[in-house]
């Protein structure tokens, strides 16, 4: 059995339910037996986390992504990035239709979204990587005449049952009009709106089909959840992750990324290349804790109680992913 405990255990599914946002909170949830005499966490009941806890996170997850604002930020030429219905989406307008790096959650949220900028429709998507978060609205936007693209990885975790310990939920294979039609395996390109569009998988990284999505006249580069800007990172062991397969990613976008390009986060705000410098020496200085430790026969309590993220915890520690998750997260790798 693996000394990884499993997510529920680790973090608590209250906890990671809130600190997405997704009940309106910021502040760290720890478990019950922390919270004694505490009628609310970060201002949410606790009757409201006993219902996070009987649905899990994913489900809840989703139910709140029909409420949760979708907001719009212009970022070079005609780009723009949609955030709030799961992962960063980005979006460039024009008359082949708009094309979507991911889909988000909820279908319908995102296509209102894009008539703020566009009067002409979703007509392409491409998924990062399989993740729910980032291909739910997959079938929404097909069935109104968007086609879907991504690598042959991706389509084969949609078409079967997935299972992700660390989120304790087995996901079920999607309907056929959420999977891609079109695949690669390394490398594509394609030209829509005018604009240029080069795809490159990378080795297993945050899973094992993550790609990334480069609009190279406007020089803007979307890693997807290779990166997580201000915030300690998911992994999915589950489908192919890896801590150090994360930091290969990173410096991959680095040699990408120049000083003015404009690169997209997973999730977080937009940032640069210095940003995504501070956070491949963050990955690379929690991994060589972590592993000092665990060589010294450390279990994996022990390598939470010693705090091997304390030097980094100010800029990303947050309640999305806390320091002590992201502990065992890399334990599990090293």
């Amino acid at each position: 059995m693996s000394s990884m405990q499993p997510f529920g255990a680790a973090m608590s599914r209250r906890r990671f339910f809130v600190t997405l946002g997704c009940v309106g909170a910021a502040a760290a949830v720890a478990p019950r037996r922390l919270l004694a005499g505490d009628p609310s966490v970060g201002g949410v009941a606790l009757d409201a986390l006993d219902a996070i806890d009987a649905l899990g996170p994913v489900q809840m997850i989703r139910s709140a992504a029909t409420t949760d604002p979708i907001r719009v930020e212009p970022l070079r030429g005609n780009l723009r990035v949609l955030s709030g219905s799961g992962g960063n989406i980005a979006a460039l307008p024009g008359r082949d239709g708009v094309l979507l790096v991911d889909s988000g959650i909820v279908g319908s949220k995102v296509a209102a979204a894009v008539t703020t900028f566009s009067a002409v429709p979703v007509r392409h998507v491409i998924n990062s990587h399989w993740h729910f978060d980032h291909t739910d609205a997959n079938a929404w936007l097909h069935a109104r005449g968007a086609s879907i693209l991504a690598q042959e990885t991706t389509r084969a975790r949609l078409m079967r049952d997935t299972r992700v310990d660390d989120w304790d939920f087995t996901f079920p294979r999607s309907p056929a009009g959420a999977l891609p039609a079109t695949t690669f395996r390394d490398e594509h390109e394609l030209t829509l709106n005018g604009a240029r569009v080069a795809l490159r998988r990378y080795e297993p990284a945050h899973t094992d089909c993550d790609i990334a999505v480069h609009f190279t006249d406007a020089d803007v580069l979307h890693v997807a959840d290779t990166w997580w800007n201000g915030v300690y990172p998911f992994i999915d062991y589950s489908t192919g992750g890896s801590i150090d397969g994360m930091i290969r990613a990173t410096e991959r976008n680095l040699g990408v990324a120049s000083a003015t390009t404009i690169i997209i986060p997973g999730h977080g705000d937009v940032g640069d290349r210095e940003a995504l410098r501070r956070w491949r020496d963050m990955l690379v200085g929690v991994r060589d804790r972590v592993a000092a430790l665990k060589s010294q026969g450390r279990s994996v309590d022990e390598t939470v109680a010693a705090k091997p993220t304390a030097p980094f915890d100010a800029a990303y520690d947050n309640p999305l992913i806390g320091a002590d998750f992201f502990t065992r997260l890399v334990y599990k790798g090293v």
